[in-house]
């Protein structure tokens, strides 16, 4: 299996990067693995910036080419396409472990100065497999305004042999300065037959199944995997796909308001409960306060740093189960809008046809183009840290 294969969809971008692969190797090679690599007129180079909407794959794009600049299959010898999936340096690369592939993500609502210097620091080592040192950022849109002029200093001039794979929605969300010295690479929505497929083959999800699901989320790959694996999340969405239902009076509209944010806050409690109760006891032990022990004189801060750490992670996951809950509600929407035009495509999924047909025909067009808009407002008001609570209540409102 080619590092490639998880790209679904992905032609384009796969041949490109196929093609930088094979000059950076010819590029080490003629280099003897010690010297600087001449990038002019190359495929390769040494910052790229991978652009696509949720689930298009922008983070496994830079992780399978990150995973290509440390092939070492003895294929390549005899003129093979560096990526193969199997030999030491690509398999270390995928599964996270390689020494000179760093995977940057974020579990917090940014990515600060500090942070950033750390990592620049880090990009300014040699590789220690004399090939590639790549730097992965998966959540480029993150970074603040000071973090983003840290880093670009360091994408202007890198190190050698270092290569910077940042990873954004869109060009708009990295600052001008640093995609202007970036190659771009756009991905597209993976299609709906295509996210099926590699849900059968790789999955095992029931053909059927994996269509439904694929269709429901719009081609994300990975809500798609977890709709037909797990069904609390099945639930929650359904959910969702009721409230437009429930929305007859202000009583109705404030009690699905506040369903919908305990929801996501219950949905955030469940993913990171796990995480805090590891981080706090690796944090205890390192402190030599494990087994109930009293926390050494001195110590306390660390613990604390911790805890503001976890609860900003937990704000971060709340607010990101909401936006999941606002993209479903939209598709809902989408499929109103869609009947009312005279069209049969479906969005959001078949277990809520009656009630698209019902809104459809109680409503007109421009009804149902407000009420997108409203969903579009509580998603900026989310994004501008207005509370969760406030700006769910003023869409249900509207929505109403």
């Amino acid at each position: 299996m080619a590092v490639w294969d998880d790209l679904v969809g992905q032609d384009r971008v796969t041949e490109q990067l196929a093609a930088a692969a094979r000059d950076a190797h010819a590029l080490v090679t003629a280099a003897g693995g010690d010297g600087e690599p001449a990038l002019s007129g190359s495929a390769m180079t040494h910052a790229w910036l991978f652009t696509g909407p949720p689930g298009s794959g922008r983070s496994t794009a830079a992780r399978a080419f990150a995973a290509a600049l440390q092939c070492v299959s003895p294929d390549l010898a005899l003129g093979g396409r560096p990526g193969c999936g199997f030999c030491d340096g690509c398999h270390t690369a995928l599964i996270g472990t390689h020494a000179d592939v760093e995977v940057i993500r974020t579990d917090l609502l940014t990515i600060g100065v500090k942070e950033t210097r750390d990592l620049v620091r880090r990009a300014q080592l040699s590789p220690a497999g004399g090939r590639w040192q790549a730097m992965v950022l998966e959540d480029a849109d993150r970074l603040t305004e000071g973090a983003g002029n840290v880093l670009l200093k360091a994408v202007e001039e890198p190190a050698p042999r270092t290569v910077w794979l940042l990873c954004a929605p869109s060009t708009e969300d990295v600052l001008p300065t640093i995609r202007s010295r970036c190659r771009h690479l756009a991905l597209r929505t993976p299609p709906v037959a295509a996210v099926a497929d590699i849900l059968v083959r790789r999955d095992g999800i029931e053909p059927d199944v994996a269509r439904a699901v694929a269709q429901a989320t719009q081609g994300h790959i990975g809500r798609a995997r977890r709709l037909a694996t797990d069904e609390q999340a099945r639930a929650r969405r359904a959910a969702v796909l009721r409230l437009p239902e429930r929305l007859t009076d202000v009583g109705g509209c404030l009690r699905a308001a506040q369903e919908l944010v305990d929801a996501a806050a219950a949905d955030a409690k469940q993913l990171a409960e796990e995480l805090d109760e590891k981080e706090t006891g690796e944090l205890r032990a390192a402190l030599g306060a494990a087994d109930g022990k009293r926390l050494p004189r001195g110590t306390a801060g660390a613990m604390k740093d911790l805890e503001d750490r976890q609860k900003r992670r937990a704000t971060r996951t709340q607010r990101d189960a909401l936006d999941l809950a606002l993209t479903d509600l939209t598709g809902f929407y989408r499929d109103v809008l869609a009947r009312q035009l005279g069209s049969s495509v479906a969005v959001a999924g078949g277990e809520s046809a009656a009630a698209v047909e019902r809104l459809a025909a109680s409503s007109r067009p421009e009804q149902t183009l407000r009420r997108m808009e409203a969903v579009l407002d509580c998603r900026r008001a989310l994004d501008r840290n207005v509370a969760p609570l406030l700006a769910v209540e003023a869409m249900t409102m509207a929505l109403r």
